[in-house]
């Protein structure tokens, strides 16, 4: 596999779907509609059938587990213009963004005052975070495996910021980061992931990889603020009409 569809699979790693079944190098997954990278098929390298066939297994495994057909895969590669003969298109419809950009680089050192990364998720981070206080049994899942932390800044005593990190190797992956909007545009954002930072380094972490929709313009901005470029993009694809018959009804 190439440097691209290696990071995609520590991204996987550190967002892991409640079922993951092979299909010969792609991972086909489920988590109970709980975001599209949990609820796709990660499709990068062989599949060990010819794409068609391999995107009628897709078909079939999403069906079997009530989620809308979908597959990841890196943008502008052969496959995916494989993925588009076989009649499939972009999924432009995907709720956040059907294109997203994979952000790498050296994890940062700055002032994290009022910041820490906690072992545990407090009902505060759930509710910033995931906007609920009583995650679904799959947000559960998918949250809390793995060596993850979660990061936590405070501002008026109450928890204004927020993020999730998760350490794969030695990759910091970076997810959820949120604000209450009453506390935007007070840095919050990059006291906490400094934060998390330290903690991803004392983790045996040495980079750090986040996945931006490439719609997301402040977002994007901020981590390039913080020495981040783009390593590649991955998209969205679902299948055309008549494309992806349910076989198993």
């Amino acid at each position: 596999m190439n440097s691209r569809e290696k990071l995609e699979i520590v991204c996987a790693k550190a967002w892991p779907a409640v079922v993951e079944e092979p299909l010969g190098e792609w991972t086909l997954r489920w988590a109970d509609g709980f975001t599209g990278r949990a609820n796709s098929a990660l499709a990068v390298g062989d599949p060990g059938r010819p794409v068609p066939d391999a995107l009628a297994a897709v078909c079939d495994f999403a069906h079997a587990r009530g989620i809308p057909p979908a597959v990841q895969v890196l943008e502008d590669s052969e496959l995916e213009r494989a993925v588009a003969a076989a009649g499939w298109r972009e999924q432009v419809e995907h709720a956040a963004g059907h294109r997203v950009s994979v952000l790498t680089g050296p994890l940062p050192s700055g002032p994290s005052r009022g910041a820490e990364v906690l072992d545990q998720a407090t009902p505060e981070w759930w509710e910033l975070a995931e906007n609920t206080t009583a995650p679904s049994s799959a947000q559960w899942h998918v949250v809390t495996t793995g060596k993850v932390g979660y990061g936590v800044v405070l501002a008026d005593g109450i928890t204004a910021g927020a993020v999730r990190g998760a350490v794969v190797d030695d990759w910091l992956h970076v997810a959820r980061l949120a604000v209450a909007p009453e506390f935007r545009r007070r840095g919050l954002a990059t006291t906490v992931l400094h934060a998390l930072a330290d903690w991803g380094r004392a983790h045996g972490a040495g980079q750090w990889v986040l996945q931006v929709a490439v719609g997301n313009a402040g977002a994007l901005a901020l981590y390039s603020a913080l020495g981040c470029s783009e390593h590649h993009r991955y998209r969205y694809w679902g299948p055309a009409p008549r494309t992806c018959e349910d076989r198993q009804s």
